[in-house]
């Protein structure tokens, strides 16, 4: 069996060199390629039914992306010994992948497509997340698919005042920014990153730096098209029209719509419920067909969609007033609340227009981390943040069925946004868990998340930096007329009916992260930077707004809030804390009530201690500060007698340190012989009056401590 395997390689500006083969592997999909980076390889398949199933008026495109642990040498974990359910990480990735790919499909194709990549080996410094839209994109381009690609997606850092395009990890350390840019030879689609406060100046760079890495793996793409003969693309018809019924709608509602919309309604109920008016007073006054016929129900909805699509989009772009009465660059009414929940360790309530978080902040120990165990990514995590996006919030009924990709994403978003304020790990002795329920919905949960984020972890006392907001923007354009409107804190609707989805969060000082979807063609650069200047003058009244309510974390932890020590030991004396199969530690935490973590880093030993209560805390620090701390002569100590002998008794003065208290040490009158003057198990205050330098042994006095008799005649 002969095999039609064609490769094509493409270099990037530092020497490495990414190379796409087809022909060889998983030949029964409508297209595969391998991408091969250094030791790094995914296998990426597209497939896309024959037909589209009757009256469906989207694109049923699944991406899916997985990490087998072979890739990378490792068995998985848990009880299976398989991969499972897709991780965090995988679902990011898969959603990087789908935002780049989706709206680059045709727009009348509806066949169920299914896109799934495949990492099956794993080079010790190539991440492979940045390479997965390029694999997904080229299987597409040597398959039979109606697509207006290629595209591709590379990782951008800033390090040393210079862009680096897929950096190692190695490179990675120190970046001030990292993204992941995706786009066409023409145009960019989809961007996502996390940034350390950089200025917008430099984020612009980053994506024109990308670019020009990304228009060279399109032209490889189209190259490898041709080689195999896949430029000619099936032919389809996935729509049924009935363009007299469409025209009839227009003329009899359009007017009407953009009236509405005009009106400037704020409630979003109202809204809904006055278009829905016209499309039903529409309907109603239908003619009626012969017996036997019918009206399409899903071209009527159709088409007067496409109405409301239209005249929304033309008042906006008419009048420069928004569907909800707001000018282009207006901030909805905004009101925020701190400790709302009395239990918790921290809460916010963030309300801004009809959007509202209820977040909570929980501190916990070490113990509480996040196990991490990916085929790329494994160890730790000390802060996480939940996003739960319930039906209710937009008053929908919709079962409870866990988190889906929409809520990892939005979750991640706001993580990215509000780690950077973070204290360091080695400086922060907590596992930090920020969970936001959304309760009311109406665009930019995500955003409100970071918000009330911020809010309720300086509300906790956690030692954020700077505060952190965050706010989506949106645009209305026009490549007719050349119009466009940029909108600051979008809408829901404003949203679905617009053509960018521009997240940014940060400080006062710079963006700390950013996610941005492009549904049209021609976004120009000038465009884009406009953009972000009125995003970052929508962040600072936003700011203003948080800092209104709480302007820096709170002085102290709440009363029933966990406290924590953190308590640096000699690496040789952790055996000590620990004692024998952990007898003392566990001692100390049985007594004290306390909670006791002992770690090590490359010089140290790390005794980690958390308390809700201060007599707990103090009491256990001073049994670890006794067990690590050296005697001292001179110094004064509580012990307790351990044995009694004829010529004295030997007192713990220490945990584990046992001294001698000599007869004559016991007190300034002569005692004769022990017995009944001490019993064992007594606490004794005595002083260390010397330390055998050749020994070791240490002799205790009580005597010293008491004071002196006077001298008689």
């Amino acid at each position: 069996m002969s095999l039609n395997v064609v490769n094509k390689s493409v270099k990037l500006k530092d020497g490495r060199e990414i190379t796409i083969e087809t022909g060889k592997l998983a030949k029964q999909a409508d297209g595969s390629v391998v991408l091969k980076m250094g030791n790094t390889m995914l296998l990426a398949t597209v497939v896309s039914a024959p037909d589209a199933k009757e009256d469906v008026d989207f694109l049923p495109l699944s991406v899916d992306y997985q990490e087998k642990f072979a890739s990378a040498g490792k068995i998985p974990g848990g009880f299976l010994k398989r991969e499972g359910r897709l991780s965090d990480q995988e679902v990011l990735i898969c959603r990087l992948v789908d935002r780049a790919l989706r709206p680059l499909f045709p727009g009348d194709y509806h066949a169920d497509t299914q896109v799934f990549i495949q990492l099956i080996s794993l080079g010790e410094d190539d991440l492979p997340d940045a390479l997965a839209a390029f694999a997904a994109s080229a299987a597409i381009a040597v398959s039979d698919i109606p697509f207006n690609g290629p595209i591709s997606e590379v990782r951008v850092i800033f390090k040393d005042g210079d862009y680096h395009i897929n950096p190692t990890k190695t490179q990675m350390e120190g970046a001030e920014l990292d993204m992941i840019i995706a786009g066409s030879a023409t145009e960019i689609m989809m961007v996502e990153g996390e940034l350390q406060e950089v200025s917008e100046d430099v984020m612009i760079g980053a994506i024109k730096a990308g670019h020009e890495a990304i228009k060279d793996q399109c032209a490889l793409q189209s190259e490898l098209a041709e080689a195999v003969g896949a430029s000619v693309k099936r032919e389809y018809n996935h729509e049924t029209h009935d363009e007299a019924l469409a025209a009839d709608i227009k003329a009899k509602t359009y007017d009407k719509v953009y009236a509405v919309a005009k009106e400037g309604l704020a409630d979003k109920n109202l809204r809904k419920q006055k278009f829905g008016a016209i499309y039903d007073e529409y309907v109603e006054a239908l003619p009626e067909l012969p017996e036997g016929e019918e009206y399409s129900k899903f071209l009527l909805k159709k088409y007067y969609h496409d109405v409301e699509k239209e005249a929304i989009r033309n008042v906006v772009l008419d009048t420069r007033v928004r569907l909800d009465g707001r000018q282009l660059d207006e901030i909805r009414p905004i009101w925020s609340e701190v400790d709302y929940l009395p239990s918790a360790h921290g809460s916010a309530v963030f309300t801004r227009g009809e959007t509202q978080s209820l977040t909570s902040v929980t501190l916990g120990t070490k113990m509480d981390q996040q196990m991490i165990d990916g085929a790329v990514h494994s160890g730790y995590n000390k802060f996480i943040l939940h996003y739960n996006f319930p039906g209710f919030s937009t008053g929908e009924v919709r079962p409870n069925r866990g988190p889906g990709r929409r809520e990892v994403g939005h979750g991640n978003l706001a993580w990215r946004a509000l780690k950077p304020m973070l204290p360091p790990d080695d400086e922060n002795p907590y596992t930090i868990r920020v969970v936001s329920d959304i309760l009311e919905s109406n665009g930019s949960s995500s955003m409100a998340t970071v918000c009330a984020g911020a809010l309720a972890l300086m509300d906790a006392g956690v030692p954020l930096k700077k505060p952190v907001s965050g706010i989506a923007m949106g645009m209305i354009s026009d490549p007719v007329t050349g119009k466009y409107a940029i909108l600051s804190d979008i809408l829901g609707d404003e949203d679905h009916l617009g053509d960018m989805d521009f997240k940014v969060t940060g400080t006062a000082d710079g963006i700390t992260a950013c996610q941005m979807d492009i549904k049209v063609d021609g976004l120009s650069y000038e465009v884009l930077t406009e953009a972000l200047m009125q995003a970052k003058a929508g962040r600072e009244h936003i700011l203003g707004k948080i800092t209104e309510t709480l302007s820096e974390p709170r002085a102290d932890l709440k009363s029933h809030a966990p406290r924590s020590k953190v308590i640096r030991i000699p690496k040789e004396l952790i055996g000590a804390v620990i004692g024998p199969g952990g007898k003392i530690i566990q001692e100390i935490q049985k007594e004290s009530g306390a909670t006791i973590v002992v770690d090590e880093d490359d010089k140290n030993g790390i005794v980690s201690i958390f308390a809700t209560d201060g007599n707990a805390m103090e009491d256990a620090v001073r049994r670890v500060n006794n067990i690590v701390a050296m005697p001292e002569e001179g110094e004064i100590y509580v012990g307790k007698v351990k044995s009694i002998q004829p010529f004295g008794a030997f007192i713990e003065f220490m945990p584990g340190k046992d001294g001698l208290l000599h007869i004559s040490e016991i007190k300034w009158e002569r005692v004769e012989k022990m017995d009944g003057v001490m019993e064992v198990g007594e606490q004794v205050k005595v002083k260390l009056i010397e330390i055998d330098k050749k020994t070791g042994k240490f002799r205790l006095s009580r005597k010293a401590i008491l004071p002196k008799p006077e001298k008689k005649d």
